[in-house]
């Protein structure tokens, strides 16, 4: 059904007394959700609506359908994802929002919603709400967490100032620098610190920091002050992963004194202006200059403690017998000496005299059980060819060849003859 036929069904009534002249009019049912859809978006097409979310479902796709409820009613709302990804703050169930949007009609279940292309809190502004919930979601990740903050150097070589080149920022941390400590290098890392591309080129500029060939001791990331808005860059996630990933040591010197952004809680150290964060990157000249004198001042006293301890510890020293008289320590010395050699040498020989009397005992023992000492009592000791003692008359043959040991020398004899002992 064309426009014309879709207007019959929502025209005056003299226009549907003609129309029924002629017959009642049947539309389908897509017909007649398609004309209702097209009267809803022609009244409907800007409105405002106030509501507290409910029923939140995140599909894959990015788009984000909920209700908006009252005490008393209900609609169901649609937020596309393009509008979705631009919105400051994350919708969740229980808010309480102002929406503004149009009315649309699902032709298909006939239902219609709301579609929604703008949304901001109710109480809390959408900034300050996006800010709360990306500070939860980065501190429960550990981004804040103290004991990953790292030291500052005392006196860098080096400083790099992540800024805009033209700003007062980078103005008001030369001046304190050069009045405070001149000696150190100043690199400026050129950004955008306002505006849609500002977050992308700060963490970009942080990140350039770190890889250069003569890399910085120091990095200040900062601007002037400005409105919660102006300021925002520094609250965006990039730059705060960003400076929690730097490998150097990171001052925030964001222009404000009052409120803190997520970039200050990142960072290592917090300065509340660029001027403070030069204050905070170098010590001043006559600073350093009285803690040198301070440090000379107790090395002078130091050394001078030292060599009067000496002093006294030699005195004592030279009072004692053994400095005075050192030839009598010596004597003493040795006669303790020669009282030690003598005593060895007793010793010694008492030993000795000990083991050569247990040798003589021995020796006799010995002599005593010598098959020697018998045969000089005129016996002898007859062996085989073998070598073994001849025992019994049984071990031999005639024609074996025997040796007979005797007190003088050997005797070599061949059996003619065996004849056992008939008595046995």
């Amino acid at each position: 059904m064309d426009d014309r036929d879709d207007s019959l069904l929502f025209s005056d009534s003299s226009e549907a007394s003609e129309v029924e002249s002629d017959g009642p009019r049947i539309y389908s049912v897509r017909e007649l959700n398609s004309a209702a859809r097209n009267v809803l978006g022609s009244n409907f097409s800007d409105v405002w609506v106030a509501g507290e979310v409910s029923d939140l479902s995140r599909p894959s796709s990015g788009h984000l359908y909920f209700s908006l409820k009252d005490e008393d009613a209900s609609i169901r709302a649609v937020v596309w994802r393009s509008t979705a990804s631009r919105m400051p703050f994350r919708i969740e169930d229980g808010q309480e929002l102002v929406c503004r949007g149009k009315i649309d009609l699902y032709v298909v279940r006939g239902s219609y919603q709301l579609v929604i292309d703008k949304a901001e809190p109710q109480g809390i502004g959408g900034l300050q709400l996006a800010f709360e919930q990306l500070k939860q979601k980065l501190a429960g990740q550990g981004l804040f967490d103290e004991q990953a903050k790292q030291k500052p150097p005392w006196l860098p070589r080096r400083i790099a100032f992540v800024t805009s080149p033209s700003g007062a920022a980078i103005r008001d941390f030369l001046e304190v620098i050069r009045r405070r400590w001149s000696k150190v290098n100043v690199v400026v890392i050129p950004v955008r610190v306002q505006g849609q591309q500002a977050a992308a080129e700060i963490a970009a500029g942080i990140r350039t920091a770190n890889v250069l060939a003569d890399p910085p001791d120091l990095l200040v990331v900062g601007r002037g002050g400005g409105s919660m808005e102006d300021l925002w860059c520094f609250n965006e996630e990039p730059v705060v992963r960003a400076i929690f990933e730097s490998e150097i040591p990171v001052i925030s010197a964001v222009g404000h004194e009052i409120d803190v952004t997520l970039s200050d809680l990142a960072a290592d150290r917090r300065a509340l202006t660029p001027s403070e964060a030069a204050e905070l990157a170098v010590p001043s000249e006559a600073e350093v200059a009285a803690f040198l004198f301070s440090v000379q001042q107790r090395m002078v006293s130091t050394l001078q403690n030292r060599v009067s301890q000496a002093r006294q510890h030699l005195k004592v020293l030279a009072s004692r017998p053994v400095l005075n008289r050192p030839e009598e320590l010596v004597e003493q010395r040795a006669r303790q000496v020669d009282d030690w050699e003598q005593r060895l040498r007793r010793g010694a020989q008492e030993h000795l005299s000990r083991r050569q009397e247990r040798i003589a005992l021995a020796a006799a023992s010995l002599n005593a059980l010598s098959p020697l000492s018998v045969l000089e009592r005129g016996y002898s000791v007859t062996q085989d060819e073998s070598g073994a003692v001849v025992q019994d008359v049984d071990q031999l043959q005639v024609g074996q060849q025997l040796q007979t040991q005797v007190r003088a020398g050997t005797i070599r004899s061949q059996v003619t003859a065996v004849e056992p002992d008939t008595d046995k």
